[in-house]
């Protein structure tokens, strides 16, 4: 999520003409680009109302469904190869240590699956199924060595969206194998917790659907290691989940939070979040006053510590801004409201539902640590606090202390896994090896199979030359990249918003471009495409589309307004866009596509334009054959339930008349399509890579080795016989075609 340090980032638009890139440096860009976004308008919603029908709530297990469909088709023949990147790591929810096997630690990676190291967290090596699903939530193991995942993503929003899994998993040899244990129906479970005195008994917090109420959510307990469970806490309403489970002998502390997401609302809070205290072992609860916030409609995502009885808590607004941070030191009958510290709110952002995480030291019960877009740390029980500037990855989620190495401490968070053997007060080394980066984009060239780039969640365009492979050479939530097929030295990055920047070497030096081109409206990731036969022609859409002759220094409109507009709702203003651009190869022709499902074309480079379709789900692709400007194709987005409109669409009239090519593909948007030789199509989707060599209606899961993940981009290199794909959660893959 880079809607981070935007307090910092502001400057003047004259100094961001020409700038040298470093490694992970912060996004440059014109003042307004960094303005904080506030409550629904938030990028987190660019993900959800693509994935979503128009108008329409995520149907109840839709992802688990459209998985199920994937796992039925006969497969393609073929093995991908996985490509990296695999130092520059990605979204971590949650962190554990074994406490029977010196430096071995688990990682949950947001939408990667479980990842385990055994040598103190330098290296990570897949501890998860590649056919289960690769949302993750939490991760904890028991004192008997047993290791338990509970799966689906509980923080919502982040420039993506966010997966619902199936249930809790337990494993007994280190994550070679894996049983079901459980809470099927939890949708995202937030925390788990084994009793320190009773290895069999489990206590878990399910955070539930995100879309859909009910389901098993709340605060469960099972005495039997997940083969029977029972619902100690339940929620004030079908949205109420639980995100926290501590447990301090007989007595229980759990933090309930009420939130839900529709087509037209995001409430990331409500009357049912809270702190509760159970003195029964989960028999009996109270919910915590004594100076907490009382219930109201406003309290959002609450992160809680307990060390002994010292408590601490982090109270966060329904908007996502910082409500307060308090304090208990007798067991959280009285609370106390620490001084107001500018840094702590502003650590927290306008998205404090994000977080909601504290952790204590275990020697020293002062010492604590805070989640935020900085690690926020108090050695004096939240008086005053210091905020890591060492250069760790931004945006916290977890943390866990080594029981054999006093002093060493994990860190989970957007960019990964890192080491501290300081307590976590600075010190920190991250990772070496962790492949499982969230890629939105990928860019290759004929001229050099080994030069890759792609746009990454909250780790910026990446590239695989120019220093250690991979490296970041612009930052943001990575977008569009391009590289020029005639010359590899001359790419394209951008990050979020389409603001882009274009370079003559290799990313080196980058010239900020998008201020020159004409848009009130542009998406959240905004299209540029090169020509097909002259990559110094280039077009960016906005609401309108633009053209440029000259590589990206001059540009110009060629288009009027090819949306139905923003629509009625000030709170979405950046929608009503072109998502998808498509030169065919005679010069003249364009297709462009929108979000709002229209398909148009113009046969005389933008003088006149015709529609050709409208009320389809989000365009998220537009094809065209290079060879014959009227055979084209569009692929659109949204899960679906009982709908019968396309993923597909195929036309060889130009687009007079449709033919759907759908056909046995999961029930699950379609993010890409390429045409490959002897018009097969390659469909990258959120279950995987599917192929059809009767031109769509029959598909074929695409060979074998990459895992159940979503694909949001492939590109076709036919000189050297191969796709590359970007999965949302394991990186870059290739894979051998004729």
């Amino acid at each position: 999520m880079r809607r981070r340090r935007l307090h910092l980032l502001l400057a003047p638009l004259a100094s961001l003409a020409i700038m040298t890139a470093p490694a992970a440096a912060a996004p440059p860009g014109p003042p307004d680009v960094y303005r904080p976004v506030r409550g629904p308008a938030a990028p987190a919603e660019y993900r959800y109302a693509q994935k979503a029908l128009p108008g329409r709530p995520m149907p109840r297990h839709a992802h688990e469904d459209a998985a199920a469909q994937a796992r039925r088709l006969p497969v393609a023949p073929g093995r991908w190869k996985a490509l990296g990147p695999t130092n520059i790591g990605g979204r971590v929810v949650s962190l554990a240590l074994d406490p029977r096997r010196a430096d071995t630690v688990y990682a949950a990676a947001a939408s990667g699956g479980v990842w385990r190291s055994t040598d103190a967290g330098r290296t990570f090596h897949p501890a998860w199924p590649d056919g289960s699903t690769q949302a993750m939530g939490a991760v904890a193991v028991g004192p008997d060595g047993t290791l338990y995942a509970g799966t689906g993503e509980p923080n919502p929003g982040g420039g993506s969206i966010t997966y619902e899994g199936t249930g809790l998993y337990r494993s007994t040899d280190g994550g070679a194998h894996w049983r079901p244990a459980g809470l099927r129906d939890s949708g995202a479970i937030s925390a788990i917790t084994v009793d320190p005195a009773h290895p069999r008994r489990l206590y878990v917090a399910a955070a539930g659907s995100l879309y859909n109420g009910g389901g098993d959510r709340g605060v469960y307990r099972s005495d039997d290691r997940g083969n029977t469970w029972r619902r100690i806490l339940a929620g004030a309403n079908e949205f109420t989940g639980a995100t926290e489970v501590f447990v301090r002998g007989e007595e229980l502390y759990a933090v309930m939070w009420d939130h839900r997401r529709t087509p037209r609302t995001r409430a990331y809070g409500g009357a049912g979040s809270g702190v509760f205290r159970s003195a029964d072992g989960g028999r009996t609860w109270q919910r915590l006053g004594g100076g907490l916030p009382a219930p109201d409609p406003d309290v959002g995502r609450i992160g809680l510590a307990v060390a002994g009885d010292r408590l601490y808590a982090i109270v966060n607004r329904t908007n996502g801004s910082f409500e307060g941070f308090y304090t208990s030191t007798d067991g959280g009958d009285s609370w106390s409201r620490t001084p107001a510290d500018p840094k702590l709110a502003e650590s927290q952002s306008t998205f404090g539902w994000w977080f909601g995480k504290i952790w204590t030291d275990p020697a020293d019960a002062r010492h604590l640590h805070v989640a935020g877009v900085p690690l926020a740390t108090s050695k004096d029980a939240g008086a005053t606090w210091t905020y890591d500037d060492t250069g760790i990855h931004v945006d916290q989620h977890a943390m866990a202390w080594d029981p054999h190495r006093p002093g060493r401490v994990y860190l989970g968070n957007d960019g990964g896994v890192y080491r501290s053997d300081a307590r976590g007060d600075g010190g920190w080394v991250k990772s070496r090896h962790q492949p499982y980066t969230q890629l939105y984009s990928a860019a290759i060239t004929p001229q050099d199979t080994s030069r890759l780039s792609g746009g990454a969640q909250d780790n910026g365009s990446l590239r695989s030359w120019g220093g250690e492979r991979f490296n970041e050479y612009l930052g943001g939530d990575g977008e569009e990249n391009l590289i020029d097929p005639t010359d590899a030295d001359r790419v394209i990055a951008c990050y979020q918003y389409g603001n882009c920047f274009r370079s003559q070497d290799g990313g080196d030096t980058l010239t900020y471009f998008a201020d020159r081109t004409t848009y009130q409206r542009r998406n959240w990731f905004t299209p540029v495409v090169l020509d097909p036969r002259n990559p110094e022609v280039v077009y960016y859409g906005a609401e309108v589309l633009n053209r440029s002759t000259d590589g990206g220094t001059t540009w110009r409109p060629i288009s009027p307004d090819l949306s139905g507009g923003p629509g009625p709702d000030p709170l979405y203003p950046n929608y009503g866009t072109i998502t998808s651009v498509a030169p065919a190869g005679d010069g003249r022709t364009v297709y462009a596509g929108t979000d709002d499902g229209r398909v148009h074309v113009t046969r005389d480079l933008g003088a006149t334009w015709t529609e050709l379709a409208r009320d389809r789900p989000w365009v998220t692709r537009v094809v065209v054959d290079e060879d014959d400007p009227d055979r084209v194709h569009t692929t659109h987005s949204g899960y679906r339930a009982g709908s019968r409109l396309a993923h597909v669409y195929g036309s060889t009239d130009g687009g007079r008349r449709w033919r759907d090519l759908t056909g046995n593909l999961p029930a699950a948007p379609v993010n890409d399509l390429v045409v490959g030789r002897g018009k097969v199509l390659y469909a990258a989707t959120d279950q995987g890579v599917f192929v059809s060599a009767t031109g769509g209606g029959l598909w074929l899961r695409l060979g074998r080795g990459m895992p159940a993940v979503p694909v949001d981009d492939i590109e076709y290199d036919p000189g050297h016989h191969r796709l590359v794909a970007a999965t949302f959660g394991r990186g870059f893959y290739e894979l051998a075609v004729p």
